[in-house]
């Protein structure tokens, strides 16, 4: 495997006092329809609604249409706004390759198509910044979450997050939703003990992490289903189940752990807003 492409390659760093920096990834394959737009709207809310300081990173993996072409033209573009190119496929993949190098004090991610309400972003990540939690996902589940979607997603969606709760004894109401955050000390603890690459990354993540004792912030959000969406749900619900059935093994054999740091040590002290 060739190794990833960043554009720009270089970004100077910011002078100043040290602020609290939020990395948000984008990952996407074959979206150049709604890249530049979704992007251009993230960036104009993160800027005006965001006390924090941000970097938005296009994940493209291994697109084959323009959707590089448009990533390189926004990071060219934006700031502050990057692009990193894979050459296989996965969002699972794209993520690890992007917070295990993070320098950010939290990671996040978002579905290219906005499906999530950016107003949750805000609730999303400030537990995550002040230490009362480590790992925060959306929820479409969660008491005052609002969902529009079609009976057939609806079905499979809750069903799958009931078989998880029955089987898997997890605590958390959506594994799926693409709308997520960590402390980056911690998720870079779990990345080398999570071994999907693609759809079932996000719910072997949240197993792991309520394994080892983590604290995870669920936030109701409103989210609209995208009526383009690619994503072959039988597929990926034959996919989910193996994943399952895998990590199941794992536990039953003891090899699914980590070392993570101490809950909330990361407590800031003087370091801006």
């Amino acid at each position: 495997m060739s190794e990833p492409i960043l554009f720009p390659r270089e970004r100077r760093s910011p002078r100043g006092p040290r602020r609290r920096l939020v990395e948000v990834v984008v990952p996407v394959y074959n979206e150049q329809r709604v890249l530049e737009r979704s992007v251009r709207r993230l960036h104009d809310f993160l800027k005006t609604g965001l006390p924090y300081d941000f970097v938005i990173t296009i994940a493209d993996n291994a697109s084959t249409d323009r959707t590089w072409d448009v990533a390189r033209r926004l990071a060219d573009a934006l700031a502050p706004v990057r692009a990193v190119h894979l050459d296989r496929k996965g969002r699972g993949r794209a993520l690890r390759h992007v917070w295990s190098a993070s320098v950010a004090d939290v990671v996040a991610y978002m579905d290219v198509d906005l499906s999530t309400d950016l107003n949750g972003f805000l609730p999303l990540v400030t537990p995550l910044l002040s230490g009362h939690s480590d790992l925060a996902i959306g929820s479409r589940l969660a008491r005052g979450a609002h969902t529009t979607r079609g009976p057939k997603r609806e079905i499979i969606s809750r069903c799958y997050n009931l078989l998880l709760r029955a089987v898997m004894r997890a605590r958390f109401s959506d594994a799926q939703c693409g709308f997520k955050a960590a402390r980056t000390e911690v998720v870079q603890a779990l990345l080398p003990v999570v071994e999907d690459e693609e759809w079932f990354f996000d719910t072997e993540l949240l197993l792991l992490a309520e394994r080892v004792g983590l604290r995870v912030h669920e936030v109701p959000v409103d989210w609209t289903d995208d009526p383009d969406s690619r994503v072959d749900i039988v597929q990926t619900a034959l996919d989910d189940l193996r994943g399952m059935a895998r990590v199941r093994r794992r536990i039953m054999q003891g090899r699914f752990t980590a070392t993570v740091p101490s809950p909330r040590a990361h407590a800031s002290v003087g370091m801006a807003a």
